[in-house]
This record gives C-alpha cells, structure tokens and sequence, in this order.
C-alpha cells in the first residue's frame, strides 16, 4: 500500500473519530437525549449537560495501584512517538535524494546528482512537448531500482500516441542516458485538460 492510501485511510479513521466523538458530546451537553427522547449509546457517560465527561470514581480508580502512572505515562509516551515518526515520515522523500550516475574511471571521481534537479529537468522538457499544459515528475524507489513518475495535463485537442512517442525519444531516453539506465521504468499518467469541466485522468502507462 501507498503512502498516500496508508495517510488516507489514517485521516479517515481519525477523522470519523473525532466526529462520531464530538456528536455524542454536543448531545449530551445541549441535552438533546432528553429533549428528543433518543437513546444514547449505554457505554456513553455524558448523557446530560450537568454529567462530567470523566466521572471522579472514573478518574481515581487505579490511582492507588503502583502500576497505574508508570502505564499512563508509558501510554502517552508511545502515542507521542507514533505521533511524531508519522509527522517526520511526510516531510522524508519517498526516492533517493542522490543518485549515482556513471563516470569514466578516471581516479576514483564520483558523479551524483540530485533526485531534484533530474525531477526538475524532466519537467522542463516534458513541458516544452506539443500540446503539453504542465507536468510533475517525481523520483521513487530506492538507488538501485528507481522509478520515474510523471503526471503530465494534456490539451484536448492533443493526441495521447504522439505525446507517449515524444516523451519516449525525448525526456525518457535522456533521463536513462543521464542515468545509465536503459531500463529506468516510468509511470506516466496523462491528464486530458476539457474545458467546462475537471482534467479526466487517464489510465497510467509503465514505460
């Protein structure tokens, strides 16, 4: 799975969540269970505006258990550290930052070049092709079996064959001479720009 479907279905859950969570609060604060005659749910303890959310037997049952504070710190503690690791796992590239390109022996010299500029690069020229609105270019993967992703928004009097014919002796076969990978895999998606209405994707192509 995706990072983008793991972050997703992460919001989704949270999100519905808090709402089914905020739902139930509002109801028993306002009242409404019994103004409405509605049934809340038996495991719900704030049912009417003068009920705190955490009763005090709720809060000092296992105060007096030695075990009580070191699991509640223990608990907060991991749920900071989930917390934070996801945070720091969306700001870190899905690719390498660096590849290797191949160089002539000549001393030991090593050639890298930025994840970032091939990306940039590419996009440049996929962006100067006829009929070509715009396009993103990411690199995924890892050192040794990268992937190229290219989004790119296609006018809609422009032909899809040409475009795939024009990117694969041009942007393509550069960025794989650049490389020194011949079989540098690529997903490309096109996007058909129509007027009075949102660009239709179309399905990805692996070059």
């Amino acid at each position: 799975m995706s990072r983008a479907a793991v972050n997703r279905a992460m919001v989704a859950v949270v999100g519905l969540f808090l709402l089914v969570g905020g739902v139930l609060v509002l109801a028993g604060g306002f009242d409404l269970y019994g103004r409405l005659g509605l049934r809340h749910p038996g495991w719900w303890p704030l049912t009417s505006p003068d009920q705190p959310l955490v009763s005090v037997a709720s809060r000092t049952r296992w105060t007096d258990r030695d075990w009580w504070w070191p699991t509640v710190i223990g608990v907060l503690v991991l749920l900071l550290a989930g917390a934070l690791w996801w945070t720091f796992a969306q700001l870190r590239r899905s690719g390498p930052a660096v590849l290797q390109l191949p160089a002539p022996d000549n001393g030991g010299v090593a050639l890298r070049l930025r994840s970032r500029a091939l990306e940039q690069a590419v996009e440049a020229e996929t962006g100067d092709l006829p009929d070509v609105l715009g396009a993103r270019v990411r690199l995924v993967g890892d050192q040794r079996r990268p992937l190229l992703r290219v989004v790119v928004r296609l006018r809609s009097s422009g032909r899809p064959d040409d475009l795939l014919e024009r990117f694969h002796t041009g942007p393509l076969a550069h960025a794989r001479t650049s490389l020194g990978l011949p079989d540098l895999p690529v997903d490309l998606r096109l996007r058909v720009a129509t007027s009075g209405r949102k660009a239709e994707p179309e399905p990805p192509r692996v070059l």
